[in-house]
């Protein structure tokens, strides 16, 4: 289930980009392997966190997720926050048996800021003041973003649960970019990432 609220919307003020919502599901998840349990990825898709084979979900699968954007003028704001829970069982080893409710956490800002004047929008500029065109004075529009957002695996993951040599337990990730829109139905992006961990190697 899903709400969101655009309290301001046909009002003609500042806060006439303002949404805010909140998500929810609820569910029983059995079974072993990825397809019942998560594997976490950088921004960058590189896997960081994922669960030991003899972990298994073993119930209650929950996850809730307050949302909002602001977007005025050539400015864009977004921001998440996410819970997610699962119950987990050891299926095998020395500890086989062993039942944990888990609760991983994570949540991210991000801005924009369309430097060439045009209205920002959650699905982005419809079209640019000046499409880029060849031999003309059109270039299209530019709009400069930026996110930054922590993921936070449960303590209680480690060590049973997931290796602390081989998964970190945390992640802070950064990244900035530049979109280049040159007509309504061509986007150039470019993108930097970085992202840092506690946890994940033998050493620390």
């Amino acid at each position: 289930a899903r709400v969101f609220w655009e309290p301001y919307k046909n009002a003609a003020n500042a806060l006439s980009g303002l949404g805010v919502g909140i998500a929810t599901s609820v569910s029983d998840n059995f079974g072993a392997g990825p397809n019942f349990l998560p594997r976490y990825r950088t921004p960058g898709q590189v896997q960081f966190f994922g669960y030991r084979a003899e972990a298994a979900a073993d119930g209650l699968h929950r996850r809730w997720s307050p949302q909002a954007y602001y977007y005025n003028g050539p400015l864009g704001l977004l921001g998440e926050y996410v819970t997610s829970e699962q119950e987990v069982r050891l299926i095998a080893g020395a500890s086989a048996g062993r039942v944990e409710h888990l609760e991983n956490n994570a949540w991210q800002l991000s801005g924009s800021w369309v430097l060439t004047g045009e209205d920002a929008s959650y699905r982005g500029l419809a079209r640019p003041n000046h499409p880029f065109t060849t031999g003309a004075a059109g270039w299209g529009a530019l709009e400069l973003v930026a996110r930054y957002g922590e993921l936070d695996v449960d303590d209680d993951a480690f060590p049973l649960f997931a290796n602390p040599a081989t998964s970190a337990s945390r992640a802070q990730a950064w990244t900035v970019g530049l979109n280049w829109y040159l007509t309504q139905n061509l986007k150039l992006v470019a993108n930097y990432s970085q992202t840092t961990f506690d946890g994940g190697a033998a050493a620390g």
